[in-house]
């Protein structure tokens, strides 16, 4: 039987398998679909310093090949995810990964700065990029030197990994990579939602309140794959794909651009079993490709042809 263990940043995931952030609650709340101990980790919602609301309804609408959301990172604050939500993930069985979101540099440095003393949390993924805020302005992961600048301020607050979460929604995505590693992130994870929009002809109505919002689902493989790519190519941390995957030669073909793991989201949506077999599904294609690691199809991609 193939490995299935990766090594991510000096973190050790039993397999390369983890929900994506926004998708699957904090992880516990799905536990009676998912035996969350066969998961390589947990990817929590954003979680802010203060308490967030949210944008208003409608803020989800299905589409013919996934969903636009328009959430605003609704949240109860940083001080309720360390009341209420790290004791039960503790018990997990599987390496937990904190999303943390702001609307400043200083937001970002002073969440990293509360979770800094909590072992239970493996890594901290740095949320640079949720296209529903601020109108759909994205400075932190459209501008090379903010992404450095909130990586740079929150690597100095905390020792634990960070990972820069990147948006599709850039013109050359491997320049933001490299300025959130020179910040100091341990690996990049590619891509957050694409920006898109739905409307109703026939009454003229938008399909979210806040008329654009981010599109996820399988549609969105190809340019997260592309993206992913990208990454990979530019920088020397780690990187972890997301977008568009549902099942095993999804995550294969993401491991092949380079990725050394996988986030799986919307499409956990429609089946939310799937983070629990997606694993050794994975494992039986690697068998009956006489593959012996999962890692050797890490970059296995050839670029030229």
């Amino acid at each position: 039987m193939a490995s299935m263990e990766v090594d991510l940043a000096g973190i050790s995931l039993r397999n390369p398998i983890l929900s994506a952030s926004g998708t699957f609650g904090h992880g516990v709340e799905m536990q009676h679909m998912v035996a969350l101990d066969e998961l390589g980790g947990l990817v929590s919602k954003t979680v802010t310093c203060q308490p967030r609301p949210g944008n208003p309804a409608p803020r989800i609408a299905e589409t013919k090949a996934g969903f636009l959301n328009s959430i605003g990172l609704e949240n109860r604050g940083i001080e309720s995810y360390i009341e209420s939500v790290l004791p039960e993930v503790d018990s997990a069985g599987t390496v937990i990964i904190t999303n943390i979101g702001g609307e400043s540099v200083a937001d970002y440095a002073a969440a990293a700065e509360a979770l800094a003393g909590f072992d239970v949390i493996s890594a901290l993924e740095v949320n640079l990029s949720c296209p529903n805020v601020g109108g759909g302005r994205l400075p932190f992961s459209t501008d090379p030197k903010k992404a450095e600048e909130v990586l740079r301020a929150v690597s100095e607050v905390t020792d634990k990994p960070l990972w820069a979460k990147l948006s599709p929604n850039v013109t050359r995505i491997e320049e933001i990579a490299c300025g959130a590693e020179a910040g100091g992130a341990s690996a990049i994870t590619a891509v957050n939602t694409l920006l898109g929009l739905g409307v109703d002809w026939r009454t003229g109505q938008p399909s979210l309140a806040t008329v654009m919002g981010g599109y996820s689902g399988i549609g969105m493989g190809p340019v997260a794959l592309r993206c992913a790519w990208q990454c990979a190519q530019a920088v020397d941390i780690p990187v972890v794909g997301c977008g568009g995957i549902a099942d095993a030669e999804d995550v294969l073909a993401f491991l092949a651009v380079g990725c050394h793991a996988v986030q799986v989201g919307t499409a956990s949506f429609s089946e939310p079993g799937l983070l629990g077999r997606l694993a050794g599904d994975v494992e039986q294609l690697l068998d009956e490709a006489g593959v012996k690691d999962v890692l050797d199809v890490v970059g296995c991609m050839e670029a030229s042809r």
